[in-house]
């Protein structure tokens, strides 16, 4: 291979790949990418992105959804506990939210490479190893199959490893800027999503006394290797080099927090968590990604290739509340974390932002308190009342223009995150929503979630007096996402056989559709969820380990999607560098045969074209010596009709696997006006399996 270019090759090269795939990444000039990506056998050379990140009651609270309201549709009797997890290995690549795309030249040659099954999931932003979160007390020896390795660094030593932390990597980018020479976690959010995906049971938790009980992770069992990629930058070339490594330190399941922004996601050919999954998912690794935090509007759920299970953020029966008095009593409810001394008596004046402004701000910015929007003699000693209708400014900068200008607390509208519960030390801040003043694959608990932290000396969030919390409240979907990993652990735990499309299946099929009140899930606007909302539905921690029925896939099925997505064969390789040989795209690839992928859910979309719509789908028994008969049900909304053919499954012992065809037929004045959601269910009497489906216009 030439040199980039004739300095010092080892100052110009950042980082080589040889496990899942082959390739390097280096500081390039725009002239010098150019020539490289035209040299003989180059697959592929795109710009290095910079990815950011995107969180004890929750595992109880889903075990209670299983066990009274969903799992009164199921008359199973046998007993599946997640929690176990034996000697699987979670892990979280831990970078979640939105993804800003700044961009340094990654030169990679891809290469297939055979490696070695184990239970793996990581985490790719540090870890607390002194937490009792990670103790392993009653653990048995490590797996001898792992490969991986315990790096030294600052403040980190290989004794800090141990047999539920087994493994711990770090990642520096040679160009300017911070170095990190540590797996140590130093922000607590890699600390925070291990501890849930796989933590030991610790009790006595709590966040300076609220959320108390017992944390812990949703397959204690589990062991963890930490691969922190966060500098705290997160560039691509070190999420690759995580996934290259981890190939061959033996993964089997990978937690990824990490995305592009729902405004600007790259091509699936220079997306280095695409590309990455991709050569996982090759090798039997299943990889569960948030689906990041720019929602819940429309089109913006983010990692989105197929071979992935992504994860949106659902709420759990908690509330941080903090109420607003009125001066007639009334109570507003509102939901924050403070531990303000603001005492109901006497009573403080309350006024609007809007009817505040300064002479230079817009009517827009004053109702938001933008920074010198406000006229500050008529703040002082007030509790204002501002709307956040837009980002431009987080909640905690709107807090602090407030207070700088004597405000005594602040109240936030907020109709999107208004049941977020986040933290705002010892100032009297709420959120309301303003009536009381995009899809997934699944849905988990990542609002208000209690999980481990980070030993540190900062006070200014707690009462007076009060020492640093060991655990804190999160919100997110990096903090949704571990509690699918820990679950896809337990399964591969159970069924080390199955490959990452069952895995997807079992979380996928065996959903919860209503909320703890029997009532359909619903938006934090108080919308009935649809699909586009959660997915499939919210996680079941323990139906998951006995779905009945899986669909699966392969990577001839990815490729097959790719060619009908419209990418040609020379996209494709960019992806993959490698093709089962003679493989070609078939001459009838086209956008109408998507649906055709054999996925646990369903979606159709083009109906203006073509009224009716066939779509065949490939499931399998997971009792293959039993003979069992499945039979269907559908619930279809109006305007639109749906048959499935046959309406029974007979599996036998030389039968476990048949394919059924369900044809959609849609009234188009109705599919014109929304979307059409519904769901095809297949039952024994003992097992459901359910697969939702969407149909648009």
């Amino acid at each position: 291979m030439k040199r980039c270019r004739e300095e010092n090759i080892e100052k110009t090269v950042v980082r080589s790949y040889m496990h899942g795939f082959s390739g390097f990444a280096a500081r390039l000039s725009e002239n010098e990418a150019s020539i490289i990506a035209r040299q003989p056998g180059v697959v592929s050379v795109f710009e290095d992105p910079v990815l950011e990140l995107h969180t004890t009651r929750s595992w109880d609270f889903l075990q209670y959804q299983t066990d009274t309201v969903g799992g009164s549709r199921r008359g199973r009797t046998e007993s599946n506990s997640p929690s176990e997890g034996a000697d699987s290995i979670i892990g979280i690549l831990d970078t979640g939210g939105n993804l800003f795309m700044f961009y340094r030249y990654l030169c990679l040659f891809f290469k297939y490479f055979l490696a070695n099954k184990s239970f793996l999931v990581k985490n790719m932003l540090g870890i607390w190893p002194e937490s009792d979160s990670f103790d392993d007390k009653g653990m048995g020896p490590i797996p001898f199959r792992w490969k991986g390795v315990c790096m030294e660094g600052t403040n980190f030593h290989a004794s800090d490893c141990n047999r539920k932390l087994i493994g711990a990597r770090y990642y520096n980018h040679t160009s300017k800027g911070k170095q990190v020479h540590t797996p140590r976690d130093s922000i607590g959010h890699g600390t925070h999503t291990a501890s849930t995906a796989a933590g030991s049971s610790v009790s006595g938790a709590s966040y300076y006394g609220l959320a108390t009980g017992t944390a812990k992770g949703g397959s204690p069992g589990s062991r963890i290797a930490m691969y922190r990629v966060c500098t705290p930058t997160c560039y691509g070339s070190n999420v690759l080099a995580a996934f290259d490594d981890a190939i061959n330190d033996g993964v089997d399941v990978l937690s990824l927090s990490i995305g592009a922004p729902a405004y600007f996601r790259p091509d699936l050919s220079t997306d280095p968590v695409a590309i990455g999954s991709f050569h996982a998912v090759d090798r039997g690794i299943v990889v569960v990604c948030s689906g990041g935090n720019d929602g819940p509007m429309t089109e913006t759920v983010v990692n989105a290739a197929p071979w992935l299970l992504t994860v949106a953020a659902s709420t759990i029966d908690r509330d941080f509340e903090s109420d607003v008095v009125l001066g007639d009593n009334t109570v507003v409810k509102g939901e924050a974390i403070n531990f303000s001394n603001l005492g109901r008596w006497p009573i403080h004046p309350l006024i609007y932002a809007g009817t505040i402004k300064s002479n230079s701000a817009s009517d827009n910015q004053v109702r938001n308190c933008y920074p010198g929007a406000l006229d500050g003699d008529q703040v002082n000693g007030k509790i204002v009342v501002c709307e956040h209708s837009d980002n431009l400014y987080s909640k905690s900068e709107k807090m602090d223009n407030v207070k700088n200008l004597g405000g005594i607390g602040l109240i936030l509208i907020d109709d999107l995150e208004r049941g977020d519960a986040s933290t705002y030390g010892r100032f009297p801040m709420t959120v309301v929503s303003s009536y009381d003043a995009i899809t997934p694959d699944i849905a988990a608990p990542g609002v208000g979630i209690l999980a481990a932290w980070i030993d540190t000396n900062d006070t200014s969030k707690a009462s007076l007096g009060q020492n640093p919390s060991k655990f804190n409240v999160l919100s997110g979907t990096s903090m949704s996402c571990p509690h699918v990993s820990g679950i896809a652990a337990a399964i591969k735990s159970k069924y080390p056989t199955w490959g990452p499309a069952a895995v997807r299946s079992a979380i996928m099929t065996t959903v919860i559709q209503v909320n703890n009140f029997g009532s359909p899930i619903t938006t934090d606007s108080s919308y009935t969820a649809t699909p586009y909302d959660t997915g499939a539905g919210e996680v079941s921690p323990s139906d998951a380990l006995q779905p009945g029925l899986v669909f699966e896939t392969n990577t001839d099925d990815y490729l097959q999607f790719l060619c009908n997505y419209g990418y040609s064969i020379e996209q494709i390789s960019l992806i993959t560098n490698d093709f089962p040989k003679g493989f070609i795209c078939p001459e009838n690839s086209n956008e109408d045969l998507v649906s055709q992928l054999n996925y646990p859910s369903i979606a159709i979309s083009g109906m203006t074209r073509n009224y009716t719509k066939k779509v065949s789908r490939t499931v399998k028994s997971i009792h293959k010596d039993d003979e069992d008969i499945y039979a269907v049900s559908i619930e279809a909304p109006r305007g639109l009709v749906v048959k499935v053919v046959p309406d029974k499954l007979h599996f036998t012992k030389m039968r476990n696997s048949l394919t059924y065809e369900v044809t959609f037929t849609a009234n188009l004045t109705t599919l014109i006006r929304h979307d059409l959601f519904g769901t095809i269910s297949w039952t024994n009497g003992k097992y459901y399996v359910r697969t939702p489906f969407v149909v648009s216009h």
